[in-house]
């Protein structure tokens, strides 16, 4: 008798693929375009490479206290840069042109409807049409700024999605989305599922 191995899920770039469900842009249940604006409606676009450049805005109306700045530093430390992501900190952003910094945390509530926390957007597209150059991660202030709230943020702008735009459908709020899950702040952990599909897009 001869044995056989079964082979792993495979997705469509040919990486072997564990997750409960493929909630990284774009999937099976989203477009596969990546959109620009605040409040544009849109899904989340990946970063555009492994390597993210981050930079908390210092100064102005938009400005991270010292508390939300550590918040932002342990989350990523704690929850993105396990993965094959590569994060840095960039003391010199860039806003335009070539070489944008990938990721602009800010705290304000200007844009936010009532109801929400934050939210991710995408201000430049990258070159593939489902990649971002350089997206904004705005979440208010007076405590919003929390852990569960920066990976969720994070998870986005990376192009993590909610339950119900991934493949297989998940629930908003199923415990396999980790930090995913809505309402935002219901859960710390990154997750298997998030560091599956982080890696095997990056």
């Amino acid at each position: 008798m001869v044995a056989l191995a079964l082979a792993p899920l495979v997705i469509a770039a040919g990486v072997a693929w564990a997750a409960a469900t493929d909630n990284m842009f774009p999937t099976g249940r989203t477009t596969i375009s990546c959109t620009t604006g605040l409040g544009n409606g849109g899904y989340p676009c990946q970063t555009d490479n492994k390597d993210v450049y981050f930079y908390m805005d210092s100064a102005g109306d938009n400005k991270l206290e010292a508390e939300d700045r550590s918040t932002v530093n342990r989350s990523i430390d704690g929850e993105l840069r396990p993965t094959d992501l590569a994060f840095h900190y960039d003391s010199t952003p860039v806003f335009s042109g070539a070489g944008e910094t990938d990721i602009v945390y800010e705290e304000s509530s200007s844009g936010l409807s009532d109801s929400a926390a934050g939210t991710t957007w995408c201000n430049a597209k990258g070159g593939d049409g489902y990649d971002c150059d350089q997206q904004y991660i705005r979440i208010r202030g007076a405590g919003y700024y929390t852990y569960a709230r920066v990976c969720h943020e994070t998870g986005h702008a990376v192009g993590l999605q909610h339950g119900n735009n991934s493949s297989p459908q998940l629930s908003k709020t199923d415990s396999r989305l980790g930090c995913m899950i809505t309402p935002s702040n219901g859960h710390n952990a990154l997750g298997a599922n998030n560091r599956d599909n982080i890696n095997a897009a990056y």
